[in-house]
């Protein structure tokens, strides 16, 4: 505790904190605007942090960090266009909310749960970091493999009214996501001699594209009225009461630890802590046929998993060198730059700029949620913005935020296609939850499938007989079994009624 109090005391500097607000403000903004994500911002920054000490470049980082995985947060109520991947499912209950009147709870909700979920992602980095780190370690091919396949069982929770359109809607978002070099042999994948599909379609233009341009086609009505929506702009605290607190508290609670263990393994990551802990909730639910229509369960779970997430992927980049995601990987090269090598021996060797880093987490966290706080009714104000006005802007946003991601013109031609994908499947009635799901988790278990039989030598066995990956196959199946009896159910009740 005394090394902690060292480390925020450390912190308390004008000039640290300064920094700390501006990178804040930078990341809210990046998160928030679709397509311009936090690593981005992070990536745009490193090289400021060259010239600073240790603890001022790594306040600045983590500022960045937090504020750009909770700005998400901001786009996906208000317009329900995800700013990151990780407020995906954040989309699914808080713009109808917010399409309902809601918009005050729905953000005072979500920057709530957004505190909750950092802080608890710290608490256990804090303290049971080494020993989370070496259970992570247990985790191989096998292992990997049965938890993508687990998530992807989760696409039950998410395909609405019908499981046989969800299922369909996967399998496009899994064959979206094989175009492009294959893993393991880069082998090029359905790419008809079109240079731009030999890298595939890269994950924000594609995500932006099914959501944002999406949103705003539908939006385009031949009727020539200018719409402005009718938003109630008074906010009482955080706009919920201790009672819903107090009913939230099984899925908060389960929700950040689901974002935490995502964070601990590598390559997982946010996009699909926020899908599963979503999806879970979904199912744990006594009313599971609310969610997507504005409830403030699917909120606090995608808003607490995927601020877990932070704390947990910061666990095997500390104790074992490994970065848990993209951000964390630019980490890693500026602890190489100030000549630092997170790992086994870095807890030992470096106790005070060790709990500084724990100390900035908190602080950023705590700072994050006060400009959200006090920001809160100037963000619900763009409701009320002609839509006339508001449209165009959001879609010259897009276009440049799916163009810098690798600064290639083919990104834009990405967006579009996705986006008239996205408004034909939601024409036709396919959800776009399984969707993104696929697109996300069918290249990882692909890879991790790959990777298994290769070292099996061809054998499925030992998916199945190692402990870890065996119960994790159990579970998937029970999920599939759960869902198909349950439609089945809902299927004959419905004559009958």
């Amino acid at each position: 505790m005394q090394l902690f109090i060292s480390g925020l005391a450390s912190l308390m500097t004008p000039v640290i904190l300064a920094y700390m607000l501006i990178g804040i403000a930078l990341g809210l903004v990046f998160g928030a605007i679709p397509g311009l994500t936090g690593t981005m911002a992070i990536a745009l920054c490193l090289p400021l942090t060259f010239g600073m000490d240790s603890t001022t470049a790594f306040a600045l980082l983590i500022a960045l960090y937090i504020g750009g995985i909770s700005g998400g947060l901001v786009s996906a109520v208000l317009i329900n266009i995800p700013g990151s991947p990780s407020s995906v499912a954040t989309t699914f209950d808080g713009a109808p909310m917010a399409r309902n009147g809601q918009a005050g709870k729905a953000l005072g909700a979500g920057t709530f749960y957004s505190l909750f979920g950092n802080l608890f992602g710290i608490a256990i980095m804090i303290f049971i970091a080494p020993f989370l780190a070496k259970a992570a370690l247990k985790f191989g091919v096998y292992e990997y493999t049965a938890l993508s396949l687990f998530a992807l069982s989760l696409v039950s929770g998410l395909t609405g009214k019908s499981i046989t359109k969800g299922l369909i809607s996967c399998a496009v978002g899994m064959l979206l996501g094989c175009v492009g070099a294959a893993p393991i042999d880069g082998y090029a994948r359905f790419t008809f001699g079109i240079s731009g599909l030999e890298a595939g379609f890269a994950s924000v233009p594609a995500l932006v594209g099914l959501y944002a341009l999406k949103e705003l086609l539908a939006e385009v009505k031949p009727s020539g009225k200018v719409e402005v929506m009718d938003v109630d702009t008074h906010i009482h605290g955080l706009g919920f009461s201790l009672r819903e607190f107090v009913s939230q508290v099984p899925n908060m609670l389960r929700s950040a630890l689901i974002g935490t263990w995502i964070g601990i393994l590598p390559g997982i990551g946010g996009a699909t802590a926020n899908l599963m802990s979503y999806g879970i909730a979904k199912k744990r639910s006594k009313h599971p046929e609310k969610f997507g229509t504005g409830v403030l369960d699917g909120v606090v779970a995608s808003e607490t998993a995927n601020n877990a997430t932070i704390g947990g992927a910061m666990i095997p980049l500390l104790t074992l060198g490994i970065p848990g995601d993209a951000v964390t990987a630019i980490l890693l090269g500026t602890f190489t730059v100030h000549g630092l090598q997170p790992g086994p021996l870095f807890f030992s060797q470096n106790y005070g700029l060790i709990y500084t880093i724990f100390a900035a987490m908190v602080v950023a966290s705590i700072l994050t949620f006060l400009v959200q706080f006090f920001g809160m009714r100037g963000f619900i104000k763009v409701l009320k913005l002609p839509k006339n006005i508001l449209l165009p802007v959001v879609i010259v946003l897009c276009v440049i935020g799916s163009f810098g991601v690798n600064n290639r013109l083919f990104d834009a031609w990405v967006l579009v296609i996705f986006g008239l994908t996205g408004f034909l499947m939601s024409h036709f009635g396919y959800p776009l939850a399984p969707v993104i799901l696929g697109f996300i988790l069918g290249p990882i278990t692909e890879t991790y499938l790959r990777r298994g039989l290769q070292l099996s030598k061809g054998s499925f066995l030992p998916f199945l007989t190692r402990p870890i990956s065996g119960a994790f196959l159990v579970l998937t199946v029970a999920f599939i079994l759960f869902s198909v009896v349950k439609g089945l159910r809902t299927k004959f009740k419905r004559p009958a009624e």
